[in-house]
């Protein structure tokens, strides 16, 4: 049975959904809010907090496990971000949503840290 396996294809292959996310969550990680569709927003969710999860367990092990899902060059920001987050329990981010984009017109969303 196939319960649970509900993730978005956006219609791509596995490798370009996974470069997706990580480029996603890069950016939020350095700008710490992004603008993008409703779908993707929702997706990338999940990914960013288990990132910030990672990175606020504090260990070797799982400051590399944050490191290699959104990149080197992020460390310092993700260590700034797991202080900041150090007594929350979850919920690291806030999605809200926009207009709809003019030439589409897919539902627009950003998303932020709280």
């Amino acid at each position: 049975m196939r319960h649970h396996n509900n993730i978005k294809s956006f219609n791509r292959p596995k490798n370009q959904r996974e470069a997706l996310m990580k480029s996603l969550a890069r950016s939020l990680v350095i700008k710490e809010k992004i603008r993008t569709t409703g779908a993707k927003a929702k997706s990338l969710r999940p990914f960013v907090e288990r990132v910030i999860t990672y990175a606020k367990k504090g260990t070797i092990a799982s400051k590399r496990d944050a490191i290699a899902l959104v990149g080197v060059d992020t460390s310092k920001k993700l260590d700034e971000l797991a202080k900041r987050f150090e007594d929350r329990k979850g919920g690291y981010t806030r999605i809200t949503k926009l207009p709809r984009r003019m030439s589409d017109g897919s539902t627009m969303s950003v998303i932020e840290f709280v």
